[in-house]
Parts: structure tokens; C-alpha cells; sequence
């Protein structure tokens, strides 16, 4: 299946190099034992990189730089593009150039490529899910460390939106930040005296929370509320009385993100009519690594 991605903005460069030398740098790669023993040096190789499995292309571009790093003069094409779909069998990447350079640099390239391609696979399935619902899927900060535009990157090739990049990226008040704050009501009444902020959101962790919210004159300073771990019952009474709130109210639309324990097979429960998103830590903290292989020819 060939084909154009997405328009998607790649991981920043330095930020690809660094971690790719990092990556060589903890392998060994240009200090392979095997490749020595068996005096495999400059002999002319063609391989192969192929999907055992239907998945959604992502990382051929970190896979490029491990190449590149161990060796510029490797051909590498890659017919697939980021954000493309390929079915089993399908070829992620053609190599040619010296055993010993294709051969070092296969492990590291694998393991940017499997993770990389996993999340964007495990993203698309819930991206598919919820499918004209008019919801979008959003992922967390539960990313790898210091692989964190590597994760998210993938997610949007799976077609998903990124949540907040980092801590300062905007105002995210959450449990622990309302119980360090002294509680809901202290809470509600730092929101209502702190500096406009460009948006805020605040996790709601139940519904008389968020009729409180919805009562406070806070609410004029939240943009979207994180209904955590509400069940699907709860979710639709929740919409119902933000939608009776902005009714009675100036028709300022809050929005309404849905989040906590959500798993492939219950999110249709959740992606109810008022439901603007659903945060979904599951795309990078536990995704199954695609399987592929590199195959010399």
C-alpha cells in the first residue's frame, strides 16, 4: 500500500541526532564484535526492512540518521512515507552498501522503527474507533524519557492530536494541584484571582466538582474541563449539564475532554455526543512493538 502521509512536522533534527548518537553510542555499533569476527567489512549488501503486520508508517526518517551516522555512503529509500498505512509484507525500507555498516547499524534502526511504527499502529486503531463521533484522541506526557517528540510525533502519524508538550506548555490543574491548593473551593478561588492565562484546563475528578465549577465564577476562566475517570454514565450527564450551563448562560462553549482508563474496547462508550476529546495514556506508555525484520537479500 504506497502512499502519501500526512503533512507532519518531523521531530526537530538536533534533537533526532543527538538521540541517535546516544542510541549508536549505547550499542556499540561501531565496535561490533560478530561483524569483526567475521571479517564482514566492506562487501557490497542489499536488505530489506519489512512489516509482519499492518501498520502505520512511522520513524523512517530517525531510521535515515541511524544510517547515515554509521555510514552516509548506505542507500537508504524508504517507499512508505511517515502517516502512510502498510500492509503485511510490505517493504519500510531498501538498503545497499557494506555488510558491516548495514549489519551494526540494524538493531538501532529496528528499535526506533518498531516503538516508533507500535505507537502510530495502537494510535490509528483508537483514531478508527471513534470515527465520526466528532471526537478527537489525544495522547499524555507518559511518554519514554527524553523521547518525548519521538512519541508524540508517532501519534500524529497514527492521526491523533498531541496534548500539552511539557509542563509549560499551559496551565493544567490537576488533582494533586487542587489538594496542594487547600481543596476545591481554594482551588476554584486561586483560579478566579490568577493572572489571565492564554487557556486553562482543570480535571474534574466528580460531578458534584464540576457543578461547583460550573457555579464559580472560575468557570469564566476555564477553557476546558478533564472529566477523570467518570464512567460513561457520568460522562453524559456531565455534557448535559455543561451544555444547560452555557444554555442559561453566555453560550461561552466549555470544552469537554474525557480521560482515565480508557481501552480500545470501551472507548465507544465514551465518545458520546458533547465530548470534545479523550486523552488515552495507553498510545505511549504500553504500545506493542510492530513487528518487522531486516532480511539481507
Amino acid at each position: 500500500m504506497s502512499h502519501t502521509g500526512p503533512n507532519l512536522q518531523p521531530p526537530a533534527p538536533e534533537h533526532v541526532t543527538a538521540l541517535v548518537r546516544a542510541a549508536l553510542e549505547e550499542d556499540a555499533a561501531r565496535e561490533d564484535a560478530t561483524v569483526a569476527y567475521l571479517e564482514l567489512d566492506g562487501a557490497p549488501l542489499r536488505a530489506e526492512i519489512r512489516v509482519a503486520d499492518e501498520v502505520a508508517v512511522s520513524g523512517t526518517g530517525v531510521a535515515r540518521e541511524v544510517f547515515r551516522q554509521v555510514d552516509s555512503s548506505v542507500s537508504f529509500e524508504a517507499p512508505l512515507a511517515d502517516g502512510a498505512r502498510a500492509r503485511a509484507g510490505d517493504v519500510l525500507v531498501s538498503l545497499h552498501g557494506s555488510a558491516r555498516s548495514i549489519l551494526c547499524a540494524e538493531r538501532t534502526a529496528l528499535n526506533f522503527l518498531q516503538r516508533m511504527c507500535g505507537i502510530a499502529s495502537l494510535t490509528a486503531r483508537y483514531v478508527r474507533a471513534v470515527a465520526g463521533t466528532g471526537v478527537t484522541i489525544l495522547d499524555t506526557r507518559k511518554t519514554v524519557p527524553l523521547w518525548r517528540e519521538l512519541d508524540k510525533y508517532a501519534v500524529r502519524c497514527g492521526g491523533a492530536r498531541n496534548h500539552r508538550r511539557d509542563l509549560h506548555a499551559m496551565v493544567l490543574i490537576k488533582e494533586n494541584h487542587v489538594r496542594a491548593a487547600g481543596g476545591h473551593d481554594a482551588a476554584l478561588g486561586r483560579i478566579v484571582r490568577a493572572p489571565r492565562a492564554a487557556f486553562v484546563e482543570l480535571e474534574v475528578d466528580s460531578p458534584d466538582f464540576l457543578d461547583a465549577v460550573l457555579a464559580s465564577p472560575a468557570s469564566a476562566r476555564i477553557d476546558r474541563v478533564m472529566l477523570d475517570n467518570f464512567a460513561p454514565a457520568d460522562v453524559r450527564a456531565a455534557v448535559a449539564r455543561i451544555g444547560a450551563w452555557r444554555r442559561a448562560g453566555d453560550g461561552r462553549r466549555l470544552e469537554v475532554e474525557v480521560s482515565g482508563g480508557i481501552v480500545l474496547e470501551t472507548i465507544g462508550e465514551f465518545a458520546l455526543p458533547g465530548v470534545d476529546y479523550i486523552s488515552v495514556g495507553a498510545l505511549t506508555h504500553s504500545p506493542p512493538a510492530a513487528s518487522m525484520s531486516l532480511d539481507v537479500l
